[in-house]
């Protein structure tokens, strides 16, 4: 603490220790120009036909619009985890441009033991491009997406065997568990404990203790920043040497007014509240917790976050809240860069049939060179 004169008046400022900045390249600066790539929108307008075309998908469309949710697991959620299974998974995931990263990768499994709600042992995949096999090697800690109510683990294999082959890397994709069986922080805390046991059995998992990457995309990418959020608070940030969140779910910033907000964002209004309600004990109670919502991180806790880049796109639906918490981190010295993909809506970046994926790709081999790869470290 000290005293600063100011007019005739003292005024007290308190100073934070806060970890050294981090060095940024620089790396990415794409021309946004506000218009949805063509092959972008042409895509998303075949796919709302055959939704409204098909009686079930479109109902669940007019019901994604209504206020409703109990929180609980519902007719709602059921339908939403079939038809992200069934769609989605199948028409991205399934494509054979992924196939034959298959080939070049070893896939094996371990279980990390958890007790933070009832004993758990939370799965985890790992996915090693066979030329690594055997060395000591960067790792890819990654959170799937799905709005942490959705989807597996298991569904985003054919994708990651491609990045890990494509950046690299060893990739350990956690099988964290879903809301609303499992509420908020333990979605979180299953993902941390999985980060904690792969830099605590580094030497066992053939990786390099000083090249751990922790990353996520969508919900996964929430899941990330509350694992930033928690490494923060125990001071554990050092294990970490790059976090990427991924078009990632922020705060509580669809609950306020969507005249403020982008198209994108609002036609997500509705549904995002209802996912929120899934994902916590008590809203209102755990509306100012950064595990909540990891937006709300003092600037204390944002300074000692790991060195960040998020990865976002022109559309996204959560691309207000985003670039709010990038101008938060950057003035902490914690931010590396903000990426934003032109043209690209949620989502669509891991759709090998269109051209954002393959910028999205080089994106990422250059973000693994620069930031992971290297020796060099990522602050001062």
């Amino acid at each position: 603490w000290y005293q600063r004169r100011v007019r005739g008046h003292f005024r007290t400022t308190s100073f934070v220790r806060a970890m050294s900045r981090v060095i940024s390249k620089n790396l990415f600066n794409f021309h946004l120009e506000g218009i949805v790539a063509e092959d972008v929108a042409a895509h998303e307008a075949k796919l709302m036909a055959e939704w409204k075309a098909a009686p079930k998908k479109n109902e669940f469309l007019q019901k994604m619009q209504e206020e409703s949710g109990s929180g609980e697991v519902d007719e709602f959620l059921l339908k939403m985890r079939s038809l992200v299974d069934s769609s989605v998974v199948n028409e991205t995931f399934g494509h054979p441009f992924f196939q034959e990263a298959g080939g070049k990768t070893t896939v094996t499994e371990f279980k990390v033991p958890t007790t933070h709600d009832g004993d758990f042992d939370v799965p985890v995949f790992v996915y090693t491009p066979k030329v690594l096999e055997g060395g000591c090697n960067a790792a890819y800690i990654y959170a799937h997406g799905g709005g942490v109510v959705c989807s597996t683990a298991k569904d985003s294999r054919a994708f990651l065997q491609y990045l890990a082959v494509d950046c690299n890397v060893v990739v350990f994709n956690v099988d964290y568990r879903l809301a609303p069986e499992t509420k908020c922080p333990n979605n979180v805390k299953d993902f941390y404990e999985a980060v904690k046991y792969v830099c605590a059995n580094a030497s066992k998992l053939g990786v390099d203790p000083n090249k751990v990457c922790i990353a996520g995309d969508s919900g996964g990418g929430y899941i990330c920043l509350g694992a930033m959020v928690l490494l923060a608070q125990h001071d554990e940030t050092n294990l970490v040497k790059l976090a990427i969140p991924g078009i990632p779910m922020v705060d509580d910033y669809c609950f306020t007014d969507p005249a403020n907000m982008t198209v994108d964002e609002r036609s997500r209004v509705t549904p995002m509240r209802k996912i929120y309600k899934y994902i916590a004990v008590d809203l209102e109670a755990q509306r100012s917790d950064p595990l909540m919502f990891p937006g709300k991180a003092t600037d204390e806790l944002l300074a000692k976050f790991p060195p960040t880049i998020i990865r976002e796109v022109e559309f996204d639906y959560y691309i207000t809240e985003a670039t709010r918490l990038a101008t938060r981190l950057r003035r902490a010295g914690r931010l590396l860069e903000l990426v934003v993909i032109p043209g690209a809506k949620h989502g669509r970046c891991v759709m090998p049939f269109l051209k954002c994926f393959q910028v999205c790709a080089d994106v990422m081999k250059t973000i693994m060179k620069e930031y992971l790869h290297t020796d060099s470290p990522n602050s001062n």
